[in-house]
């Protein structure tokens, strides 16, 4: 008789296929029968909690989703979520204003997993002075604030790319977390005038795309990198991302170290 694939089995084959890994692969990972994952995924086999919670560690789930799989196999969310200005979190509220405010005089932020802006330093504060008042309405949403051409759409030089890199990392986030929010804001984000993009070939020496941007400095040009928490237990801290950005030429230093 053919087997139906429970929820939770549903998702773990979800996840697994989605990380591109074989059922060999993940058996192998943790350490467990690929027979024994083969029947928690056709759904012959009901995982125990822990076993959610090992095969999750392997699969790097975020903790968000990991208890929405917890919950299809009909145990309680253990990972806790609280907003970022509870008393709890204050101590880890500062440390990321901590680790932005030493970036400067270079741009730095903290944003949530919806891309709103938690927390960020001077020099961003700086960037985003022009652009229109109703979209530095909290929650300050980065991805919108970039894009919208009355936020810094119409100051960044290489619109297209730059747009081209926000929507593909935006579009490979919903994949990954299947968040209607999200989904709504890449629709939103991608609805947006822009100019007709382009396929990016990075020079050999490049490493990342530049964001280019005008002020009335001259064409600041900027590469950027994103940190995480690597061991947080809780929800909220799991799902902040600090973005730094550093100058990609020796005249942009210049310019914000004048700032």
């Amino acid at each position: 008789m053919n087997q139906t694939a429970t929820p939770v089995g549903h998702l773990v084959r979800a996840w697994r296929e989605q990380r591109r890994m074989s059922q060999l692969e993940l058996a192998s990972d943790a350490n467990i029968s690929q027979k024994h994952l083969s029947f928690i995924e056709s759904g012959r086999s009901a995982p125990s909690r822990d076993m959610i919670v090992h095969l999750s560690d392997h699969l790097e789930i975020p903790l968000r989703e990991r208890n929405a799989l917890l919950l299809s196999a009909g145990f309680a969310p253990i990972y806790r979520e609280r907003a970022i200005n509870d008393p709890a979190l204050v101590r880890a509220k500062a440390t990321v204003e901590q680790i932005l405010k030493a970036h400067d005089p270079f741009p730095a932020l903290a944003v949530d997993r919806a891309w709103n802006m938690i927390a960020a330093n001077a020099s961003v504060t700086a960037l985003i002075a022009g652009v229109d008042a109703e979209l530095l309405k909290p929650p300050v949403n980065v991805l919108r604030l970039s894009l919208h051409p009355k936020g810094l759409a119409p100051a960044i030089v290489n619109l297209g790319e730059w747009r081209h890199h926000l929507i593909e990392r935006t579009r490979r986030q919903v994949r990954l977390t299947r968040d209607p929010g999200l989904e709504a804001l890449l629709k939103e984000i991608s609805a947006y005038p822009a100019p007709e993009e382009k396929l990016v070939t990075l020079p050999e020496d490049e490493i990342a795309i530049p964001l280019r941007m005008r002020t009335p400095g001259g064409v600041l040009s900027f590469f950027s990198t994103i940190t995480v928490f690597g061991t947080p237990v809780e929800i909220t801290l799991s799902e902040i991302s600090l973005e730094a950005f550093y100058p990609a030429d020796e005249a942009t230093a210049a310019a914000l170290r004048a700032l």
